[in-house]
């Protein structure tokens, strides 16, 4: 059993999209197990390699405006606080294009799972520079090498108060799923990303193959502190932690504002 739909797939042949596909159809699938139902899950994406998974994901949902999937996500839920909304964007149109409602929706706390496919590029429109973009990186629009420190949006996410703050690696299917699980369980925001190399623009799984190590669930200063170990950029070397960082309980949007007064 899967959660796929029969649409062609357009990813790159060995593409970590797919290994992303597979996680998010075994979290799903195992939810549903748990007791959940196929009708509460929603998908929502906007632009990008990442948010084609929204044509291959045989569940409701929504395919929105570049930069524009957090609020999409966040409207759907408010308006149907029961659905278990899955929002998938890339590290260019979260970061970017999107980021103000990124910082808003780690303030607010609405009850959505957000999954970034951080490939660290705009790969869809040929490997310009993002946020997350390493110093030096050398592209069309940066013949000469980007000369910023790329963000963190890990301790960015930490320091405006998400009660769930997460990164994974693509090329581990196993933690993948267990995190997605986890984070669609968890009542509040929820930060997954994910570091997804593109084969074509900016291809480290070979960094991550022999950087990553894993962590688990810690306090607010230790995870604050993990969480700038590693700095994005790849050619400073450096170890990557993958897992959950962070998860608090913490009143939700829903909780704060929809729920009328006893």
């Amino acid at each position: 059993m899967d959660i796929y739909t029969d649409n062609e797939i357009t990813w790159c042949p060995g593409c970590p999209d797919f290994m992303v596909m597979a996680a998010v159809n075994n979290a799903v699938l195992s939810l549903i197990k748990q007791g959940c139902k196929k009708e509460e899950f929603v998908s929502v994406a906007d632009i990008g390699c990442g948010s084609k998974i929204y044509d291959y994901l045989n569940i409701s949902g929504m395919n929105g405006l570049h930069g524009r999937v957090v609020p999409t996500a966040f409207g759907i839920h408010v308006g149907n606080p029961k659905l278990k909304v899955m929002a998938f964007g890339g590290d260019g149109g979260v970061y970017n294009e999107g980021m103000g409602h990124f910082v808003h929706a780690c303030r607010y706390n609405p009850n959505i799972t957000l999954i970034v496919f951080d490939n660290q590029v705009f790969s869809l429109t040929t490997g310009q520079s993002t946020a997350t973009s390493e110093e030096g990186f050398i592209e069309k629009t940066h013949p000469f090498g980007i000369k910023e420190m790329p963000l963190n949006p890990l301790v960015l996410a930490l320091e405006l108060g998400a009660a769930f703050v997460s990164r994974v690696s693509a090329l581990d299917l196993n933690q993948m799923t267990e995190v997605i699980e986890e984070a669609v369980k968890h009542e509040g925001f929820s930060l997954i990303e994910v570091l997804q190399p593109c084969l074509s623009y900016h291809d480290f799984s070979d960094f991550l193959k022999k950087n990553v190590y894993k962590i688990e669930p810690m306090g607010y200063e230790m995870a604050l502190k993990e969480a700038k170990k590693w700095n994005y950029n790849e050619h400073e070397g450096g170890k990557v932690a993958t897992g959950i960082f962070f998860k608090e309980r913490k009143p939700t949007f829903e909780e704060k504002y929809l729920k009328k007064p006893a």
